[in-house]
């Protein structure tokens, strides 16, 4: 009787675990909004500062230029712009 329950409870944790593990790691692969590898974005945060409790100071990649916005609460103000930085590429080796 005892050895019955042992034995069930042996198998079933594991299976259990094993189906929860499995179950978030397809929610967070399939979930529709979500990358799925690595793609190319339009926009791509570069540094973001907290200015206090709710708001921060944001650097933002977008269409070549680098823009420095605003951001607080129901509000993003555009402080300033300028052209993105070249991409850091190493030389071929030959």
């Amino acid at each position: 009787m005892i050895g019955s329950y042992l034995l069930n409870l042996l198998l079933m944790v594991p299976l259990v675990g094993g189906l929860a593990f499995l179950s978030i790691w397809l929610m967070r692969k399939l979930q529709p909004g979500l990358a799925i590898g690595k793609r190319e974005r339009a926009v791509k945060v570069v540094d973001a500062v907290p200015l206090g409790a709710m708001s921060r100071l944001a650097v933002v990649d977008f269409a070549g230029k680098r823009l420095l916005v605003a951001v607080s609460r129901g509000r993003v103000d555009l402080l300033s712009e300028a052209p993105a930085p070249a991409e850091f590429t190493l030389p071929d080796e030959e």
